[in-house]
C-alpha cells in the first residue's frame, strides 16, 4: 500500500498541471497580500479565490487522474492486493499531493502574512476542502465507466456546491422571509462544505456584523470552540461519507 501511495504522489507532483496550479496560486496569494494594506482584506480576497478554484481543481484533476489510471488500477486489482487497499492508496496519494500543493501555494503566504489562529484555520479549512473534493471525485469516477459522463458529473457537482446551492438557499430565504430561518440555516449550511468553510472563516475575520441577525446566530454557535469543533466534524463527514460510498462501489464493481 505504501508503494502505491508513494508512486501516486510522485506521479502527481511531477504533473505539469499541478506544478502550474501551484505556481499560479502562489503568485496570486502573494499578490493579494502585497496589494492590500490590511491582512484581513487580503484573507477575504484570497478566500473568494480559494472557495472557487480549490474545489474545482481538486475534483476535476482527481476525476481525470482516476480515469487515466484505469489500466494501472486494473493491473493492481489483478495482483494479490485488497481492493480496499488499492482505492485508499489512490485516495491518500491524491489527497496528500493536492494538500501539499495547496499548502505551498497558499498556506505559506497566509501563515507568513497572517501568523495567527485565523490564518491557521484558513489553511486547515483549505486542506480539508482539497481532501473533501478528492473524495467526491472518487465517487463520481467510480459510478460510471464513461469518462465523459464522469467528468461531466464532477463539473456539475462543483457547480452545485459553488453556485447552484447558494441560489437555492437565496430562493428559500425569499420565499419564507416571514419565518425564522436562522437556526435551520445552520443545518442547511452543513449540507455544503464550501458554504460551511466560508462561514467559519468569515466569523474568524469578525465580519459577522455584515451578515445581520443571521450572522449573530452563526457567531453564537460557530464562533465558540464547540461550534468550531462541530464544523470540523461535519467537514470530516464530507470526507468519510463519499469515500465510504465510493469504496463500497469499487469493491463490488466489475472492472
Amino acid at each position: 500500500m505504501r508503494k502505491v501511495v508513494k508512486y501516486v504522489i510522485l506521479d502527481i507532483l511531477k504533473s505539469k498541471i499541478i506544478l502550474s496550479y501551484t505556481l499560479v496560486l502562489f503568485l496570486i496569494s502573494f499578490s493579494v497580500f502585497s496589494l492590500e494594506d490590511n491582512t484581513a482584506k487580503g484573507l477575504l480576497s484570497l478566500l473568494n479565490i480559494e472557495l472557487f478554484v480549490l474545489p474545482l481543481v481538486s475534483i476535476i484533476f482527481s476525476t481525470i487522474y482516476i480515469y487515466n489510471s484505469s489500466e494501472f488500477i486494473e493491473l493492481l486489482v489483478s495482483q494479490p492486493l485488497k481492493r480496499k487497499s488499492i482505492w485508499l492508496s489512490l485516495f491518500y496519494g491524491l489527497s496528500v499531493s493536492l494538500v501539499v500543493s495547496f499548502f505551498i501555494a497558499s498556506g505559506l503566504p497566509v501563515l507568513y502574512y497572517e501568523p495567527t489562529v485565523t490564518g491557521l484555520i484558513m489553511v486547515l479549512v483549505g486542506c480539508l476542502l482539497s481532501i473533501i473534493f478528492v473524495a467526491i471525485a472518487l465517487l463520481a469516477s467510480v459510478i460510471t465507466r464513461d469518462k465523459a459522463k464522469g467528468i461531466g458529473m464532477a463539473i456539475f457537482l462543483w457547480l452545485y456546491f459553488a453556485i447552484i446551492f447558494d441560489g437555492l438557499v437565496l430562493f428559500l430565504l425569499i420565499q419564507y422571509a416571514d419565518y425564522p430561518l436562522e437556526k435551520p440555516m445552520m443545518i442547511i449550511s452543513a449540507c455544503n462544505p464550501i458554504d460551511l468553510s466560508r462561514i467559519v472563516i468569515l466569523l474568524r475575520l469578525d465580519v459577522s456584523a455584515l451578515m445581520g441577525y443571521t450572522g449573530a446566530v452563526f457567531k453564537d454557535f460557530f464562533g465558540t470552540t464547540k461550534g468550531l469543533m462541530t464544523a470540523v466534524t461535519v467537514l470530516l463527514l464530507w470526507v468519510f461519507i463519499p469515500l465510504g460510498f465510493s469504496l463500497r462501489i469499487f469493491r463490488k464493481k466489475d472492472l
